[in-house]
């Protein structure tokens, strides 16, 4: 026998021609590919064995906690039953410890069991899909043992590239003409069981070193060998005659075994495929069309980034500035409208009356209505956003400078006789925010496609940060500036009974800026021109057809139930501390402290959006702006006695003020990242305003019924002076009996006349209370629960036309 120089040679060729170790060991090719990501069975394995080890002892990793319940809302086929539990498996290699969990994740059940690798296409998100798992896992060919690479990532390329490239399948003809599947993309050319090839005795005698090299490289010029071959890193495909056998019997002591380091190409069928067999396979698969030309592709809705500002493309940061502008510019009458004014009115209205005013912001909250009409109505000459944008702003500069001029005398109409006159007041106020309501539709619209689509998350940043802005000039910096006590007390030697700023200057002002400002717009930004136009009928059915995705639906009951739990806090908190003597100045001075904080956390807020999963982000707000709305009540319970505000109080509301609108701008934030990822691209204008509409009707329609709630539950009786004062210190007609003063007319009314408000019951606190019990039991009931299964859903779900995507 001439086994032993056989075998002598082949130790020694081996190294050199297949340029692997000397001591091998079998090793699985890729079990799946998530991605670009080759995963062997062993780094599967280390992923599941410590997701379910934490699994076991309840403990969890990172900020999502894993391992957490997964419970595949996409329908995939596991293997094994459920319920299913989800663990990061990283790109690295590493087995996760915490931070950052990548894209890819092992899905395993209870009785740890593999169910399967899920991917997604960013760095955070729900929009999941599976793995490639082959149908068949070979074993793979020749490899050492991972200690022995000095790198691991040229291993896994070519275990990548072995997976990917297969050869083609004996296409040759034999005899009788047989023609051979060659379809190697559909991977019908698979690793079979070496046991399906014919092996033959008498090739037992390999006499030669080029006998070995043949029999191990598939090099042999016998025409009834099939060439064995190792894989390379080399992309090329080779070609081998049909119905030929392979020698491999026993050699001395070779085994079954052995058969696993050397990879065998399946055998050529020596019976021809039916063309049924063939049609059937065509039809099958997934690109299969009649049509002579593809579909035109549905755009697609953007995933998250988390680019830094900074590291965006240079047209996005302009963009990116323009937009900040044009929320700038709706921030200032809103601030106005829902900060200032009713500040300014509380010395002659009533909460209740106060809720009146309130009506004011709900065109803000209403605009679903009419956005139909500003998708679709537009000049192709002058760009479909800029045909509403820039006559909007021209009508509202105009507005406010005409309300500029008159504006103190609407102020003095609506408190007199007893605030009969706020219905007026109103309504002026009422077409202002509708103007600015209409803005913001084409601000919203235009915002989609101003940002390049991996940037796009960044529209809700810009909106923040512009509508804060405009929002903190005019209720902070406005405010303070109008108070005749911080002007006083900053800028004055002198005392006067005026502060600097008056509500009439400041809006003739930013009138003419809104006029300068449309008519550099009007001729400097260019928009890209159009041609995609929808009429108006087909707007509303695109609209109705929105709502009445079920998804949709669960969003749009969210948004209206979730802000009454800190309701009562954000509408009459301040107005409790004005009531209670914090005054004009002080409360300027928070909100000016607070604005910083504002600005600054509000940027992390949406840097946060694009790192963490944002309908999450959102839930860890909610419970904050529970916490802070339980704080201010306290914060208005301890209000020291006395004419001064010490300065630790002062200290306690800044505090309490900044958790407040941090939170506030976290959940704003979020929910904006949120509607910005899952809208429809298709009818993005629509699909936002929807979504924004509702979310903001959340948080207005409420307001009107808390303030009157307050008035309701709030028990005050003007208690006669003991003695008579003296006429000089009488501003009206002497109480001499008691009577409620609840409302702010009596209560005027019983001052003047010397006597004093007693409050028996302050309905603040009690309608508080009730807001944040309601909160807190429909957020851990329902709201939480529900959103969070929301953020899980494919985008699909969210489309009109999901087979499209």
């Amino acid at each position: 026998m001439q086994i032993t120089q056989i075998l002598s040679v082949a130790a020694f060729l081996l190294p050199s021609v297949i340029a692997l170790p000397s001591s091998l060991e079998s090793r699985d090719s890729c079990v799946d590919t998530c991605g670009s990501t080759c995963y062997w069975s062993s780094d599967i394995s280390a992923a599941q064995d410590k997701g379910y080890q934490l699994y076991q002892s309840g403990q969890t990793l990172g900020d999502d906690k894993y391992p957490h319940q997964y419970n595949d809302y996409e329908g995939f086929s596991f293997p094994v039953d459920g319920p299913y539990y989800e663990f990061p498996i990283l790109s690295s290699y590493e087995v996760y410890s915490g931070g950052s969990p990548g894209a890819d994740r092992v899905v395993f059940n209870g009785n740890n069991q593999l169910a399967g690798l899920i991917t997604h296409t960013g760095a955070s998100g729900d929009d999941f899909v599976e793995c490639n798992h082959p149908s068949t896992v070979a074993s793979g060919p020749l490899r050492a043992p991972p200690v022995q690479h000095d790198n691991r990532d040229d291993t896994r390329e070519e275990c990548i590239e072995q997976d990917a490239v297969e050869l083609d399948a004996l296409e040759s003809k034999g005899s009788g003409g047989q023609n051979y599947d060659r379809d190697i993309a559909e991977g019908d050319a698979e690793l079979i069981d070496p046991s399906r090839f014919s092996i033959s005795d008498e090739e037992d005698d390999l006499d030669s070193t080029d006998d070995v090299e043949e029999a191990l490289l598939g090099e042999s010029s016998d025409p009834n060998r099939i060439p064995m071959k190792r894989k390379t890193r080399n992309l090329t495909k080779t070609r081998s005659s049909p119905r030929l056998t392979v020698a491999t019997g026993q050699n001395g002591q070779a085994n079954g075994s052995m058969n696993s380091h050397i990879e065998l190409r399946r055998k050529a069928s020596a019976e021809p495929t039916s063309s049924e067999a063939q049609r059937e396979r065509l039809m099958s698969r997934p690109g299969f069309s009649l049509d002579d030309e593809p579909p035109p592709p549905t755009p697609q809705t953007p995933g998250m980034t988390n680019t830094s500002l900074f590291s965006l493309p240079e047209q996005d940061r302009r963009n990116f500035m323009l937009l900040c502008l044009l929320y700038f510019l709706q921030g200032v009458p809103m601030g106005l409208a829902s900060g200032s004014v009713p500040f300014l009115l509380k010395p002659y209205l009533s909460y209740g009356q106060i809720g009146v005013f309130s009506l004011a912001s709900y065109p803000y909250s209403l605009k679903l209505f009419w956005s139909p009409i500003v998708d679709a109505v537009w000049s192709p000459k002058f760009g479909r956003r800029k045909s509403w944008i820039t006559p909007i702003q021209t009508i509202s500069g105009l507005a406010m400078i005409y309300l500029g001029g008159h504006i103190e005398d609407m102020m003095a109409a609506a408190g007199a006789n007893g605030g009969a006159g706020v219905w007026g007041f109103t309504w002026w106020w009422f077409f202002l925010v509708f103007l600015c309501a209409t803005q913001d539709i084409a601000v919203d619209g235009w915002a989609i496609t101003l940002l390049s689509p991996p940037n796009i998350s960044y529209a809700s940043t810009a909106q923040t940060v512009g509508l804060t802005a405009g929002h903190f000039l005019s209720y902070t910096v406005f405010l303070a500036f109008n108070s005749k006590d911080f002007a006083n007390r900053w800028f004055r030697t002198e005392p006067l009974d005026r502060g600097l700023l008056s509500l009439g200057s400041y809006l003739t002002f930013w009138g003419w800026t809104y006029l300068i400002v449309t008519v550099g717009l009007a001729i400097l930004k260019k928009e890209d021109k159009t041609k995609d136009r929808d009429g108006i009928v087909e707007v509303y059915k695109s609209m109705w057809s929105v709502l009445k995705l079920k998804n949709i639906q669960s969003i749009i009951v969210i948004h209206l139930i979730a802000k009454i739990g800190f309701q009562a806090n954000d509408a009459v908190t301040s107005l409790k501390l004005l009531e209670k003597g914090f005054g004009q100045d002080n409360m300027a001075l928070v909100v000016l402290i607070d604005f910083p904080f504002e600005i600054g956390l509000g940027y992390y807020a949406g840097k946060w959006s694009t790192e963490y999963t944002p309908m999450r982000l959102w839930c860890w707000a909610f419970v904050g702006r529970l916490i802070a709305a339980v704080a201010a009540q306290f914060t208005v319970l301890i209000y020291p006695a006395g004419p001064d505000v010490p300065f630790w109080y002062l200290v306690t509301v800044v505090g309490e003020h900044v958790l407040s609108t941090f939170m506030n701008t976290v959940m704003f934030v979020a929910v904006s990242a949120f509607h910005a990822r899952i809208a429809d691209p298709i009818i993005g204008g629509t699909y936002m305003t929807l979504l924004a509409t509702v979310s903001n009707l959340g948080g207005t329609f409420p307001k009107f019924f808390i303030l009157k709630l307050v008035d309701m539950l709030t028990s005050a009786t003007c208690i006669p002076p003991s003695t008579a004062p003296s006429a000089d210190k009488l501003k009206g007609p002497l109480v001499t009996t008691p009577f409620s003063c609840v409302l702010e007319a009596e209560k005027h009314r019983c001052l003047d006349g010397g006597g004093s408000c007693h409050v028996a019951r302050d309905g603040y606190y009690i309608t508080n209370i009730l807001c944040v019990i309601i909160g807190a039991v429909t957020f851990w009931s329902f709201i939480k629960p529900a959103a969070l299964k929301l953020q899980s859903l494919p985008l699909r779900a969210w489309r009109l036309f999901p087979s499209r995507e």
